[in-house]
């Protein structure tokens, strides 16, 4: 079995690399040849942001390789396991950022960070720059670098976290604008979303497999559960859980039309394993019980 390297700390990180530590909680890196870039496998216990210059190296989350080539932004958190991999014959040139989660404790960062969500991410989403954007990317990598060449100081926390929060935020704003540029590819992953949503509550796959999900559907999609569902955001207006549901209401509605099914029918058929389930959902979204719904229709 490979081993999958345990680097809890940015200083782990840097000697398996050979780079210098300024800070034990926060660094910058850069490779520029095949020498500083070894393949390993690794669980980190920080969050990085790697912008890729060159196709010297590939990157990948377990056995699914991240769709990404160079003049792309990869994102990584504390927890996730990642492959660094060599291609041979091609100069592995790329900077990131590394920062530990303590880092960045009782700072506006650290209130912040769940909100960008390119990094929980599971799989093959990398942010695609144009020219100018890895222009913008590195400039705000380099100040990062910067200040680190600075002896450690009471300034030196917030002004480096300011700097991070920075480059996140242009990264957010570049992650949006692929949505836009993706357009047609995403009104047609909506379409085979609703085509595969319809067909699970029509063809009885609720009642074998239970309620639908959207780790299900982003699966048959090939996204992971989070971009798909920040796909769906940003082009119906409502996550993908609440799309589900209004498509599961207006499948009970149907249901419901039918006086020979009963209540737990509907409930079973929609992939409730409690009838009860059901009536609390229905009434949640449609402001009365199943039974008052069927009597004023």
């Amino acid at each position: 079995m490979e081993e999958i390297l345990k680097i809890d700390t940015v200083e782990q990180y840097n000697r398996l690399y050979g780079f210098e530590t300024r800070h034990p909680l926060v660094g910058f890196v850069q490779f520029d040849s095949d020498e500083s870039q070894r393949t390993y496998r690794m669980t980190t216990g920080f969050y990085a942001v790697f912008l890729k210059e060159t196709k010297g190296c590939t990157i990948d989350y377990g056995k699914t390789r991240y769709d990404f080539d160079d003049q792309t932004v990869v994102s990584i958190a504390p927890g996730q396991t990642v492959g660094f991999n060599v291609v041979e014959g091609t100069p592995a040139r790329g900077r990131g950022v590394l920062f530990h989660p303590d880092f960045i404790r009782g700072t506006s960062l650290g209130q912040k960070i769940r909100h960008y969500s390119f990094f929980s991410y599971e799989s093959n989403e990398a942010l695609h720059l144009s020219e100018e954007e890895r222009r913008i990317v590195a400039d705000c990598m380099s100040n990062i670098r910067s200040e680190l060449q600075h002896p450690i100081d009471r300034h030196t926390k917030g002004l480096v976290c300011t700097n991070i929060e920075l480059l996140l935020d242009y990264c957010m704003r570049f992650y949006e604008r692929q949505f836009i540029t993706r357009q047609d590819l995403n009104i047609d992953t909506l379409a085979r979303f609703e085509k595969l949503l319809d067909n699970y509550l029509a063809d009885g796959l609720a009642a074998e497999q239970g309620i639908p999900s959207v780790k299900y559907f982003a699966d048959k999609i090939c996204l992971s559960p989070n971009y798909f569902g920040d796909l769906v955001k940003k082009q119906t207006g409502k996550s993908a859980k609440e799309y589900i549901q209004l498509k599961m209401l207006d499948a009970a509605k149907e249901h419901l039309h039918d006086p020979l099914k009963s209540i737990s029918e509907v409930a079973y058929a929609l992939g409730f394993q409690y009838p009860q389930h059901f009536v609390r959902f229905f009434k949640r979204y449609a402001g009365v019980t199943p039974s008052q719904y069927r009597k004023s229709n």
